[in-house]
């Protein structure tokens, strides 16, 4: 690949107008969304004002969207930008002139992205983050495959490029994992569904909400208190009832998350450099990240007892990110254990999994068992206003749920602090560790509640860059000395 000089000001693909206008009109579209839908239906219904005809609608929408397209120009013919020495610079804005300057060495990740319409007219975009804002400070919307791969490259290199290339050895490159559509299908059906259930609920709901008065009007709603009529019903019917609710809800997630894997992991790759590892995957919207192993603060594995039976484990990367959607990202699934454990040994170099774990202390059964209960409070008050008097048939399900949790939760929780790692595991019905390097723990907190401190427990609160973790319900000495010992790793470590 040969080097583009970027030292001169220089503009993105004039296919980023088109990039820039479709990006502004989704974001319009999807602000006032609702207002347009309900819009509509009063138009359906010949309840809007008589001013609002179908023609000066449409004549107020080409005005829009004349406007958008006018500022997608504006905004690309202001867009500029240029390499300078060890600087990355930046100079935007229609109105108000925006210089941004970004050292090489303050940039964390560098991202390329291409999303359906970038697909379409086959450019890509950059986006360059630090850790010093809620939001990428820099996203170049349209350039071209080859071009973005040498900028990226570029902005990598922290020393002047020599005139033989990027002013770097050539980069040992190799593709460590693929995952097949197989381990992909698999990786959806053994999701944990209760996240997709409470998503797809959240939806239904949020629209029920927003159209209740609309769907009053079509009966929607009487005819579904007609259909099932708990009233009149049988104790049989009703769980008969419940039973196809249940079935129909898992069913439904159990989709949702096939689907979604699909889409978010289509063609996942893997690809090992000599000093990063390259993530490769999407379908809508594909994307590039680049993991610096120097940069990482938190590597999170997770697995449960289906993906174990399929072999199936997930690597989650944390880093000191600003853009907390993008930080979703920086996930691989599908990995085999040993995959799992080379990846983790290629960021943290000198960790190794030893069985010796310590647990938390018997209060942590007791805090769990409590917390259950005044859910399952909440539920019970939640179905008798729902079911009337057959309310308590909620506990069926309920009881043997807090036992499991509480059981499996306490099981699953354990920590163990090395020279170097820390490595705390929790979950119920996932599996998770999560490990950090003890130099990059940013802050350290000791915490009792009234409860705990009459019992001599406390909990420690551990802070990096990207993540916290908590060790649990552990007796009030031993926090103490565990505190005592991590600040003494954080302020002996002499690397850097």
């Amino acid at each position: 690949m040969e080097s583009i000089d970027f030292s001169q000001p220089a503009r993105q693909s004039s296919k980023g107008i088109l990039v820039i206008f479709a990006l502004n009109t989704f974001k319009f579209i999807r602000r006032y969304f609702v207002l347009f839908l309900a819009l509509g239906l009063s138009l359906s219904k010949s309840e809007s004002p008589s001013f609002l005809s179908t023609t000066s609608l449409i004549l107020i929408a080409l005005g829009v969207f004349v406007l958008i397209f006018v500022l997608a120009i504006l905004k690309y013919l202001n867009f500029k930008f240029h390499l300078d020495n060890d600087q990355f610079y930046l100079s935007s804005g229609i109105i108000n002139k925006d210089m941004t300057i970004i050292p090489k060495s303050k940039i964390q990740n560098i991202h390329i992205k291409q999303n359906f319409i970038q697909q379409i007219i086959n450019v890509v975009s950059l986006t360059i983050e630090t850790a010093g804002d809620d939001k990428a400070e820099i996203e170049i919307n349209a350039l071209s495959h080859s071009v973005a791969l040498n900028l990226k490259k570029q902005l990598f290199i922290s020393r002047p490029i020599s005139d033989n290339g990027l002013g770097d050895e050539p980069v040992q490159s190799a593709l460590f994992f693929k995952a097949s559509m197989k381990r992909l299908l698999l990786e959806g059906i053994s999701e944990n569904h209760i996240k997709s259930f409470l998503i797809i609920v959240s939806f239904v709901f949020g629209l029920y909400n927003e159209f209740e008065n609309y769907l009053q009007d079509l009966g929607i709603s009487d005819h579904f208190q007609t259909s099932v009529n708990i009233e009149s019903g049988s104790i049989l019917n009703l769980l008969l009832a419940n039973v196809f609710i249940i079935v129909f809800a898992i069913l439904g997630s159990m989709l949702f998350s096939v689907i979604n894997t699909f889409i978010s992991n289509f063609n996942l790759e893997v690809i090992e450099n000599d000093n990063t590892i390259e993530i490769n995957k999407g379908l809508f919207n594909k994307l590039s990240l680049i993991l610096v192993p120097v940069k990482i603060q938190n590597i999170i594995i997770k697995t449960n007892r289906l993906k174990q039976y399929f072999g199936l484990h997930t690597l989650s990367i944390k880093q000191a990110m600003v853009n907390k959607k993008q930080q979703k990202n920086f996930k691989i699934v599908a990995l085999e254990k040993h995959q799992v454990m080379h990846l983790v040994q290629k960021v943290f170099t000198r960790y190794a999994d030893v069985d010796s774990y310590e647990k938390p202390e018997f209060y942590y059964i007791r805090l769990l068992t409590f917390r259950s209960i005044l859910v399952g409070a909440f539920v019970n008050a939640l179905a008798f206003f729902i079911f009337g008097n057959y309310f308590w048939l909620i506990n069926i399900i309920i009881i043997p749920w807090i036992v499991l949790f509480v059981h499996f939760t306490y099981k699953k929780a354990s920590y163990q602090i090395t020279d170097e790692y820390l490595t705390v595991n929790t979950g119920f019905i996932d599996r998770v560790r999560n490990i950090s390097e003890l130099k990059k723990i940013q802050s350290v907190q000791i915490k009792q509640s009234i409860f705990q401190k009459r019992n001599e427990i406390a909990s420690i609160h551990i802070a990096t860059a990207s993540d916290k973790v908590k060790i649990l319900c552990v007796k009030d000495q031993n926090a103490k000395a565990i505190l005592d010992y991590l600040l003494f790793k954080v302020e002996s470590q002499d690397r850097d």
